[in-house]
C-alpha cells in the first residue's frame, strides 16, 4: 500500500492497511480489532466506512496495531483531527501540521535513475558520508570510506547525485540531502539493482567481521523452526524494526560515521525438496 504521507484520510488509510493485510494472509476486522483493544468486531470496520470516530485514545491503540512508528504516528493522529475538525481554523491547523511531518520525513523516490543508485555501494554511502563532511575534498572523502575508493570515483559519485536530484549544495557550498530517505521507483529492473547491492553489501559484511574491531561492530543471528504464517509475521516484525531504527537515526541531524544494517532472513533447508531424486 501507498506510504502514509500520500494520505490525508486516515478512514481511507485503515480501509487499505485492511486490505493490504487481508491479501496477504487471513485477516479479519476481529482480529484488527482485537489487536486495537476494541471488543465490538465491526469497530473499525465502521471507522473506515465514516460511520464512527476515533477518540485521541483510540486512535493511539490503533495507530499501535497498525505499528506506525515515530513520525507516521503523528501524521496519523494529524489525519483524525484534520477529517475530525470542524472549524475551518482547527482543519487548517490540522492539516498544516500534516503538512511540516510530510516535508520533515518524505522519502525521495527513484525513477529513472533507481537501477544506477542501487547498483553500486558508493552512492548511499557518499550520499550519507558528504553531508557529514562539510568541506571535505574528494580525496579526503574518499579516504573515509570503508573499503577506500578513489578521489576520482567520489567525484563521479557526487556528480551522479545532484544530477539525480539526491544532494544539493548549499550557500556555503557544501553538500546536503534534499529527502531524508531514498526509495526505489517501479522500474522492473529496479529488483535487478537492488540485489546487486545487498550482495555487495553482504560482501562487505564478511570482510567486516575480521576487519573492524569488535565494539565498532554487531553481529548476531539466530536459526529456527517455523511456518510460513510465521514467516509472514517476522518480516512485518523486521518492517516495523526498520522504521523504529530510522526513527532513532533521525532523531540527531550529526553523523559521527556512516553505518550499514543488514536485515536478513532466508531458508536453511528445502522442506519442498523431491525425496525421490
Amino acid at each position: 500500500m501507498k506510504e502514509i504521507l500520500e494520505y490525508t484520510s486516515y478512514r481511507q488509510y485503515i480501509a487499505d492497511y485492511y486490505a493490504d493485510r487481508k491479501a496477504k494472509s487471513a485477516f479479519t476486522w476481529q482480529e484488527f480489532a482485537d489487536e486495537a483493544g476494541f471488543s465490538s468486531r465491526v469497530y473499525l470496520k465502521y471507522v473506515s466506512e465514516g460511520r464512527f470516530n476515533l477518540s485521541e485514545a483510540a486512535t493511539a491503540r490503533v495507530a499501535a496495531a497498525m505499528r506506525l512508528a515515530d513520525y507516521e504516528r503523528d501524521y496519523f493522529a494529524e489525519m483524525v483531527k484534520f477529517n475530525h475538525a470542524k472549524k475551518d481554523t482547527e482543519k487548517k491547523d490540522a492539516f498544516n501540521r500534516m503538512l511540516e511531518i510530510a516535508d520533515a520525513h518524505k522519502a525521495k523516490i527513484l525513477e529513472g535513475d533507481s537501477f544506477r543508485f542501487f547498483g553500486n555501494w558508493k552512492n548511499p554511502v557518499i550520499r550519507e558520508l558528504a553531508p557529514a563532511m562539510p568541506g571535505a575534498k574528494p580525496l579526503a572523502l574518499a579516504h573515509a570510506c570503508r573499503p577506500e575508493i578513489t578521489a576520482a570515483e567520489v567525484t563521479e559519485t557526487l556528480n551522479f547525485l545532484v544530477k539525480a536530484g539526491l544532494l544539493k549544495k548549499d550557500k556555503k557550498g557544501n553538500y546536503v540531502q534534499t529527502e531524508k530517505s531514498v526509495t526505489t521507483g517501479p522500474m522492473e529492473m529496479t529488483p535487478v539493482a537492488v540485489r546487486a547491492l545487498h550482495r555487495q553489501m553482504g560482501e562487505f559484511a564478511l570482510e567486516a567481521i575480521e576487519g573492524v574491531p569488535q565494539d565498532k561492530r554487531h553481529f548476531s543471528g539466530i536459526t529456527l523452526g517455523i511456518t510460513s504464517e510465521g514467516y509472514e509475521e517476522i518480516v512485518q516484525e523486521i518492517a516495523d524494526c526498520r522504521k523504529r531504527i530510522v526513527a532513532i537515526a533521525r532523531k540527531n541531524a550529526a553523523t559521527d560515521e556512516v553505518y550499514r544494517l543488514n536485515m536478513q532472513l532466508f531458508p536453511m533447508t528445502n522442506k519442498n525438496v523431491n525425496k525421490n531424486s
